[in-house]
């Protein structure tokens, strides 16, 4: 028996064409070109090399920003979710980071550091930080205490106690950080490659829009979340899995 659950995806999709279509043709405008066009243009700019150029460049500052921010956040969200007395102390701290506008800190990396790949890093990395931290803290405040007092009983070194007893109850909140990140960082990164670099999807977004070319907006676009999307059905799901496997 076929079950309509299983073409619901592809049929969304669909509609989202049809109607993308419908309001392309209505409107008949360069301001919202039909899904051909923006077709036709991520094609061309595949064949000439830039955009899978400028793509690369962006995951790669991607990576390395997310990759730091994930390492120093849950590090940090762990020693403060444990230390009551540290978590008191930078929990100010944590509230004025929260709040900064990105744009600030941006701006603010390039005036302290120049116009160089590692402020640019930097620049994401200090805005995504807080929030891995309060995500990371918030789990380990959850911890189970018997299981760490069975842990204690039995003598399991702290790195046991981590992989087997603390990482596994923190897995969903490390998850809800991961995902969450991903969504945050690469809006960041565009903002950062518009404002203070020579290349990367901002940077040609840049370009897009002082040519007031929507098409090429469109199809950059429509590449990178393709790239997320990719990311997270082929690593993020099955990593997800695994580790659940625990569960009853």
């Amino acid at each position: 028996m076929i079950k309509l659950e299983n073409y619901l995806p592809g049929l969304s999709l669909l509609a989202f064409l049809a109607v993308w279509q419908g309001m392309a043709f209505y409107l008949n405008s360069n301001i919202l070109p039909a899904p051909a066009r923006v077709a036709s243009v991520f094609w061309q700019s595949c064949l000439s090399g830039q955009l899978p150029y400028h793509l690369g460049v962006t995951l790669l500052r991607l990576v390395i920003s997310f990759s730091i921010a994930m390492l120093l956040g849950c590090g940090l969200g762990i020693v403060l979710g444990r230390n009551k007395k540290l978590d008191a102390f930078f929990d100010n701290w944590l509230v004025i980071f929260l709040n900064v506008p990105a744009l600030v800190t941006i701006i603010l990396c390039y005036v302290w550091f120049g116009l160089v790949e590692s402020a640019a890093i930097m620049a994401v990395v200090i805005n995504k930080l807080p929030n891995v931290i309060v995500t990371i803290r918030e789990g380990t405040r959850t911890l189970d205490q018997d299981l760490l007092d069975m842990a204690r009983c039995y003598h399991l070194s702290k790195r046991k106690t981590l992989v087997h007893v603390i990482w596994p109850q923190l897995h969903p909140f490390v998850m809800a950080a991961t995902r969450s990140g991903l969504a945050l960082i690469w809006k960041i990164i565009l903002v950062v490659e518009l404002l203070g670099r020579s290349n990367g999807m901002g940077y040609q977004l840049h370009l897009f829009f002082q040519l007031f070319d929507v098409a090429g907006i469109m199809a950059y676009t429509i590449a990178f979340v393709a790239v997320i999307q990719l990311i997270e059905l082929a690593i993020l799901k099955p990593l997800d899995r695994q580790s659940r496997r625990w569960r009853r």
